[in-house]
């Protein structure tokens, strides 16, 4: 890919990830934020968190089910770029919904059993990308109403790409023993 191109793409990809920041900003501006503009605040930061944690999980499975090499140069931006929709997330949670109000926050937490994930250790944030995926899609899952469909979506993406990782896995697992079985039968006729 040329460098021209990749610029560009990249380039498209700071504008979509950073088009609902827009919208959001747009919206406080023209006070056209919906009747809960908290409520509408963070579902829409955290559905662009997990719209990115899953983009930016796919990048793998497009190399390997496609041989693409390109998807990879995305990987990290998406994922820096779904950290920062986490972060301002929880930041409206702790700041607007809350306003640091951290024994009421304690017991939101304790009735919601959706936010209790806990602290990551950052040194191994990049290890854990799919338990933040699963965790995002568990979230959503907890917060969805009864009849909505939406979240199933989500859940139905992460399982399709965790599943082209299991497979590539084990196909790599396979290889690695029919490669071993070989070897020592290799040496006996040599």
């Amino acid at each position: 890919m040329s460098p021209r191109v990749r610029i560009a793409l990249k380039a498209a990809v700071w504008a979509a990830a950073l088009w609902p920041m827009g919208v959001l900003v747009r919206g406080y501006f023209a006070d056209d934020l919906t009747a809960n503009p908290i409520d509408y605040i963070t579902r829409t930061l955290g559905l662009t968190a997990l719209v990115l944690i899953l983009a930016s999980l796919g990048m793998t499975p497009l190399r390997i089910v496609f041989g693409w090499s390109w998807p990879i140069q995305l990987r990290r931006l998406l994922g820096l770029l779904a950290f920062f929709y986490v972060v301002v997330h929880f930041s409206v949670w702790i700041g607007l919904d809350h306003f640091f109000d951290w024994p009421r926050m304690w017991q939101d937490v304790r009735k919601r059993p959706f936010k209790r994930m806990g602290g990551a250790n950052w040194r191994l944030l990049h290890k854990l990308a799919y338990v933040i995926g699963i965790l995002g899609v568990l979230h959503f899952l907890w917060l969805s109403k009864k009849g909505r469909t939406t979240a199933y979506y989500y859940a139905i993406t992460l399982a399709v790409l965790l599943g082209v990782r299991l497979w590539d896995w084990l196909r790599k697992r396979w290889r690695a023993s029919v490669e071993t079985a070989r070897r020592p039968t290799a040496a006996r006729e040599a």
